[in-house]
């Protein structure tokens, strides 16, 4: 009855949108399935409001914050939200999560291709915000401790392989270099790449950039998340995320690269530049950086397709 079903809304999307590529049109079939499915709780929902909701999701950090902890916090305004289960470590990310459970030690990335349980869980050009609710992760976690004579600014990167690709989407040293001399005077940075001993990963391989020493010595005024986590764990973050959202509401300017570490800056407001190459991810094709990004906290998305696009936005945004 699935795969009927699932034929049937390809014929849907492909009838809607006939001039859209072929294998585009699997993805706003996946979503239009997960709409569908949602009716079976329609009476729990919107009549019952009992406490019913368990979500459970071992999948990619991206699609966690863009859909799964939405649809959870959704369920938790609702009363409907019984409990949530996730990898070790996101606690912090389900602070309104009454029963939350660390269970899984590795991130699956193939899960949400069959992930169907949540309104939306792919990328599409028509999302389903009905059951889906901003989380105030900015109003939560804003605070005393990580607060500078300047502004903050976050430099969120990352070093990883991509698509079974070496890493495409980072800032390499002379751009990180750059940026720092560009920025330094006006703001406070940060410095993020969370190392894979600070969080769950999936199949994407960390790889070593290197300039984590490169940074301390040529640019001590640059704080390090990583020495940040030394300094403040366990006393004031029990877990890397938890300082990562402490330090992120307290920030207004990201820089940030495609996948997790952009969805994640998108989640606080403010100005938020995205590299993402346009030849790679699907967030190109669907126009999401427009769309659904600035829908996870109101935030202004500049997206840069290069690297030089990203001083671009700084030298009118910033």
């Amino acid at each position: 009855m699935q795969r009927l079903i699932l034929k049937s809304l390809y014929v849907v999307a492909w009838m809607k949108y006939p001039k859209l590529r072929k294998d585009l049109r699997y993805f706003i079939r996946d979503n239009y399935y997960c709409k569908l499915l949602q009716g079976r709780f329609v009476l729990q929902d919107y009549v019952l409001k009992k406490t019913y909701k368990i979500i459970s999701y071992q999948g990619e950090f991206d699609q966690e914050l863009r859909y799964v902890i939405p649809f959870a916090y959704w369920h938790y305004l609702n009363g409907t939200l019984k409990k949530t289960i996730s990898a070790r470590g996101t606690q912090a990310f389900y602070f309104f999560s009454e029963d939350h459970e660390e269970r899984f030690a590795k991130r699956v990335w193939t899960e949400s291709y069959a992930h169907y349980n949540v309104p939306n869980m792919t990328h599409s050009n028509a999302y389903s915000f009905r059951n889906w609710a901003q989380v105030p992760y900015k109003a939560h976690y804003q605070n005393d401790t990580f607060v500078f004579d300047k502004p903050l600014l976050v430099i969120a990167n990352k070093y990883n392989m991509e698509w079974d690709q070496p890493p495409i989407n980072f800032l390499d040293i002379p751009t990180l270099n750059r940026l720092i001399q560009t920025c330094r005077d006006t703001y406070q940075i940060v410095y993020n790449r969370p190392q894979p001993t600070h969080i769950v990963g999936d199949n994407s391989e960390t790889m070593s950039l290197n300039e984590h020493a490169w940074l301390r010595q040529m640019h001590p005024d640059v704080l390090l998340m990583d020495d940040l986590y030394t300094r403040y764990h366990p006393s004031i973050v029990p877990t890397y995320n938890h300082l990562q959202l402490m330090v992120y509401a307290n920030c207004n300017h990201f820089i940030s690269m495609h996948g997790g570490t952009a969805a994640l800056a998108s989640c606080f407001g403010g100005t938020n530049i995205i590299l993402s190459n346009p030849d790679w991810g699907f967030e190109h094709a669907f126009n999401e950086y427009a769309t659904l990004f600035p829908r996870l906290s109101n935030a202004t998305i500049l997206l840069a397709r290069d690297r030089e696009e990203v001083f671009s936005h700084l030298s009118t945004h910033f």
